[in-house]
């Protein structure tokens, strides 16, 4: 019979837990169990928050750089380097997050702060860009990110407009010739779960826009105003796949800097060498907070299932709850799911007793899968 080897490759739970410390759970309820089979751990993410984390995790230099926060403030931000590789997250700059509780500017608030930390990234000798976005608390179409690497956005009388979405109403002209001319030479991976267009009924406003604060007549606002500044900048490149990303920044980025659009937890398992860990594992457990419908859509959960599943290696998955029936989880090739709820159904328990819990979920996965 073969050895059994574990690689644990599943996501954060949010608002428990991070990736890491989602790895090292599982790895100490397994281990109580099966103490000598081997475990490697791999947190994984999808280009969401928590991917610089990820980044780090698997090897990468944490740097930071202060920038310009979502409302105008400044922030200290991360991002990733290895070699010339830099893995930068728009949420550590522009991310809800940076919001105090309860304050949403919908409207206003910038990537600009995004911009900045791409420039910092390139300052510090990357190359390649991956650029993973979402989490964002703006609905600018990436206009902030542009100024901030070079680009010029003036109304009628040749003023710049005002910052966030709603100040592109007034856009009379784009200027992208001061574009920082390092972005020529760089490889822009814009690396997203979501492939919404622009605008219109699945854009950027109508879908994500009341989770960052925006009312009905915001919504209609900032889809006309994005759809003017498209019309200014390039109105195809509203319709590709990822254009709507993190509130329109990869209609940015795809327009003015060349980005290509990949699903987000492909771009990741590149970037953290998933594959010749996939290779050493005979059984894999991923997961994350919530498996739900979403989860099948490019989340972290079901590509590195998809990618384990074309390996032939089998997958269980971790979650804190469950909403998927057993025949989903198989055509994702899942072949089972333990859920935190199975353990302690109160999800408030769930949620702070987070840790043990996985623990005893680990636990449970080693004497099905493991002994």
């Amino acid at each position: 019979m073969e050895t059994a080897r574990v690689l644990v490759a599943a996501d954060k739970f949010k608002g428990s837990l991070t990736a890491v410390q989602v790895a090292e759970r599982v790895t100490a309820g397994l281990r109580r169990i099966a103490p000598e089979v081997p475990v490697e751990t791999l947190p994984v993410a999808d280009g969401g928050d928590g991917t610089v984390a990820a980044a780090v995790a698997a090897g990468f230099e944490r740097r930071e750089a202060r920038v310009t926060g979502p409302l105008g403030d400044p922030v200290t931000a991360a991002y990733a380097l290895r070699d010339t590789t830099a893995v930068v997250e728009m949420a550590e700059a522009s991310g809800l997050q940076h919001l105090p509780e309860g304050v949403f500017a919908p409207l206003t608030a910038t990537t600009y702060g995004s911009g900045e930390l791409l420039l910092a990234a390139l300052e510090a000798g990357a190359r390649t860009l991956v650029f993973g976005v979402g989490g964002s608390a703006t609905t600018d179409g990436g206009a902030g990110m542009l100024a901030a690497l070079g680009a010029r956005f003036l109304d009628a009388d040749g003023k710049p407009v005002g910052p966030g979405g709603g100040g592109l109403a007034d856009l009379a002209s784009a200027d992208l010739s001061g574009l920082d001319p390092r972005l020529t030479g760089v490889d822009l991976i814009l690396a997203s779960d979501v492939d919404n267009p622009l605008t219109g009924p699945k854009g950027a406003p109508e879908v994500y826009g009341r989770q960052k604060g925006a009312t009905e007549e915001d919504i209609a606002v900032l889809d006309a105003a994005l759809a003017h500044y498209a019309s200014v900048l390039g109105p195809d490149h509203a319709r590709l796949p990822g254009a709507g990303a993190a509130g329109g920044i990869g209609y940015g980025a795809l327009v003015a800097l060349g980005a290509r659009f990949r699903p987000g937890i492909e771009v990741m398992l590149d970037v953290l060498g998933f594959a010749p860990a996939l290779a050493r594992a005979t059984l894999v457990i991923t997961g994350e907070g919530s498996l739900d419908e979403q989860t099948l859509h490019g989340k972290a959960p079901a590509g590195v299932a998809a990618a384990a599943r074309a390996a032939g290696i089998e997958v269980v998955a971790v979650c804190g709850r469950l909403a998927l029936p057993p025949e989903a989880l198989g055509r994702a090739g899942i072949r089972r799911a333990y859920a935190l709820t199975e353990l302690e159904p109160d999800p408030a328990v769930c949620m702070a007793e987070a840790g043990p819990l996985l623990e005893r979920a680990a636990e449970n996965i080693a004497r099905d899968f493991l002994r």
